[in-house]
C-alpha cells in the first residue's frame, strides 16, 4: 500500500498547532504508511489567503482535501481511512 502524503499547515507560536502536532503524531505511529509534511504557512504567501486563519489543517495534497481544526485523533483515523478509499 502506497504511502499517504499529509502536510499540517501550522505556524509557529500558535498553541493549537502544537495539539495538532500531538494528535498527528500519534495517527503516524499508529500507521506506517503515513507520511506528514510540516509547513509553516508564514513561510508560503499563497497559502495565507485560505489558511491563515484556520490553521492547524491537515491537507492532502492530491486530493486537496481538508481536515480543520479542531480535530482529534479520532477525526484523523477517519480521514485517513476515507483517503485510502478514494
Amino acid at each position: 500500500m502506497p504511502k499517504i502524503h499529509l502536510i499540517l499547515l501550522e505556524t509557529s507560536a500558535c498553541h493549537l498547532c502544537e495539539q495538532a502536532f500531538a494528535i498527528v503524531t500519534q495517527c503516524q505511529a499508529d500507521n506506517i504508511d503515513l507520511l506528514i509534511e510540516h509547513i509553516d504557512i508564514a513561510e508560503f504567501p499563497e497559502w495565507q489567503p485560505k489558511y491563515a486563519t484556520r490553521i492547524p489543517v491537515l491537507y492532502h495534497p492530491e486530493t486537496q482535501q481538508d481536515l480543520d481544526w479542531p480535530f482529534d485523533q479520532t477525526n484523523v483515523t477517519t480521514f485517513i481511512e476515507a483517503l485510502r478509499h478514494d
